[in-house]
């Protein structure tokens, strides 16, 4: 294993060029793993402009859009690390309405917003069909190694140390959830793509020697 350091404007080219030249004529479900110090949304934003030049119709999903209601996310308090890892997201409401459709086998109809957190209550927008080789770019936390159906997988990886100073003190009770993905699913493992960004001003590639 070898880590390249690379700019984030390079990096951006690259996994351009890797996304847009796979299954051409299929739409791709990407993930974009990663803390919320690590800004997943950031890269996944990035992407869309250099994937829509290169040919690919692209839509974005984060998953701050598919929280599950309050009564079943706070039932537990406000900041309880467990409820965090395992009842935050609504990840069949994801699977149902994004991963699925866009499967290989799927109608290619999604939704890309489920619910309004700031509200609390469903997001009520329309349902959109993706072109046959769309990509689907969904950003957030602790996306991997829950059964989600991914076609391609990118993880943003932070030291502990570089996570703790980097999240926010408010977040801070979410730190725990952090640890066990980290000790339970170790995405770092099995990634199509690992970036390190201890230092987000200099992202690195982690590669796997020949």
């Amino acid at each position: 294993m070898r880590v390249r350091p690379i700019s984030f404007e390079v990096l951006v080219e690259d996994l351009a060029t890797r996304l847009a030249s796979r299954e051409s004529d299929n739409r791709l479900r990407v993930a974009v793993d990663g803390a919320e110090a690590a800004d997943p949304g950031r890269l996944a934003d990035a992407l869309v402009d250099p994937l829509r030049v290169r040919g690919r119709p692209v839509t974005r999903v984060a998953t701050s859009d598919f929280l599950r209601p309050a009564s079943v996310r706070l039932e537990a308090g406000h900041a309880n690390p467990d409820s965090f890892y395992t009842g935050w997201f609504d990840e069949a409401g994801l699977s149902r309405e994004v991963l699925a459709p866009a499967g290989p086998e799927g109608s290619g109809r999604i939704l890309e917003r489920l619910w309004d957190a700031g509200v609390d209550r469903a997001a009520r927008a329309p349902y959109r069909q993706l072109p046959v080789n769309a990509i689907v770019l969904v950003s957030g936390p602790l996306l991997l190694g829950a059964g989600l159906d991914f076609d391609f997988s990118i993880h943003l990886e932070l030291s502990a140390a570089a996570l703790a100073r980097r999240t926010a003190p408010e977040s801070a009770w979410t730190l725990p959830a952090f640890r066990r993905y980290t000790a339970e699913v170790a995405p770092e493992t099995f990634a199509d793509v690992v970036i390190r960004l201890d230092d987000p001003r200099r992202p690195a590639l982690v590669e796997v020697a020949p």
